[in-house]
């Protein structure tokens, strides 16, 4: 939820989890006096279940899908049998709330899972939502890292500084080296990463076994260059970090752990500043760089989308965007008059 959100939001919608004593602890204690509050909790436990669906994606549906509840329990609605009128109310006034686009459109598709759960399960045999049409938000196209600051965001942590000096390398710098190396690499989600196995990682074939959303499993290839920095760091400073504990996992904290998402997320961000490059960037502009990159150098869409995991093709089509540069380039090689 944008800040923005969470300033202006109704009353119905879900406040942030804070302390036992809270006001907002206090609503949440509510929600299972709600009518439908049972039903939500057994469909969430079915996205975990039979989905695979992330605490992060549960937690989400979750509030939205709460949140709906408590606008009809306010407006003396049956949340099951809502007319189409009703529901198009509740979406405008999230949007008079001032919500953003975004945040509407995960409402209502977290209400659309929830309902057609609700059907196919017996629990209500209306659904309210699936005439409703989702708000058309713009079009953005998502940010990546140009080449030169690349080159120097993955040099952050390398064997030589900015200036080409050689620099002494702990066994963290290779290993944030290594995780660096690896999401541009293959396009990795940062929870792929973090949730890497060593058994995965096949060296020789220059191939890596990945799990992404909802356990899907898939194979991608590794460069080169990342392939052996990241068999410098699991030679030789994996089992320093480690230290005496043994870990299945690929990536290890300084004190021998599975490395978290939260703390490569941390640690991009002070690769960023390091690097002296934009900080609200996130892990996930190497993943946009990498497809980026790899359809600017002639890859096929198809196969760009099986090396991000994208389960529609659509998802990876954001990426078929070129520059302005490229496209003189196709111009003056093409045009018959160029």
């Amino acid at each position: 939820m944008d800040r923005k959100d969470v300033a202006s939001a109704p009353a119905g919608a879900h406040a942030a989890r804070a302390d036992a004593d809270s006001p907002a602890q206090e609503e949440l204690v509510t929600d299972a006096a709600i009518p439908g509050a049972c039903d939500v909790e057994d469909f969430c436990e079915s996205l975990t279940v039979e989905r695979g669906a992330s605490p992060h994606t549960v937690r989400a549906y979750r509030d939205d899908i709460f949140a709906y509840l408590r606008w009809a329990q306010r407006c003396g609605h049956e949340p099951y049998t809502v007319t189409y009128r009703q529901m198009r109310r509740y979406l405008a006034e999230l949007d008079q709330a001032r919500y953003a686009r975004t945040t509407i459109k995960r409402h209502l598709s977290a209400l659309r899972s929830f309902f057609r759960w609700l059907n196919k399960t017996g629990r209500a045999n209306t659904d309210p939502v699936s005439v409703v049409q989702a708000p058309k938000g713009e079009r953005h196209l998502p940010k990546t890292i140009s080449g030169a600051d690349m080159v120097t965001l993955l040099g952050v942590f390398g064997e030589e500084d900015a200036f080409g000096e050689p620099r002494e390398q702990s066994a963290a710098d290779m290993r944030d080296q290594a995780i660096l190396e690896f999401l541009f690499s293959c396009g990795a989600r940062v929870s792929e990463a973090s949730g890497l196995l060593v058994k995965w990682v096949d060296f020789p074939s220059l191939e890596v076994k990945v799990f992404g959303k909802r356990s899907k499993e898939r194979i991608v290839p590794l460069s080169r260059t990342g392939a052996a920095v990241m068999e410098r760091y699991l030679s030789e400073a994996r089992p320093q970090l480690l230290g005496s504990k043994e870990s299945e996992f690929f990536f290890v904290s300084n004190r021998g752990n599975q490395m978290s998402a939260d703390s490569m997320r941390k640690m991009f961000k002070r690769a960023l500043r390091e690097a002296g490059l934009d900080e609200s960037l996130s892990p996930h502009a190497m993943r946009h760089t990498f497809a980026t990159d790899m359809l600017e150098g002639g890859a096929d869409l198809r196969s760009v989308q099986e090396m991000l995991g994208h389960a529609s093709l659509s998802t990876t089509q954001i990426y078929t965007h070129v520059s302005p540069d490229r496209l003189k380039q196709v111009h003056g090689l093409a045009h018959p008059r160029a």
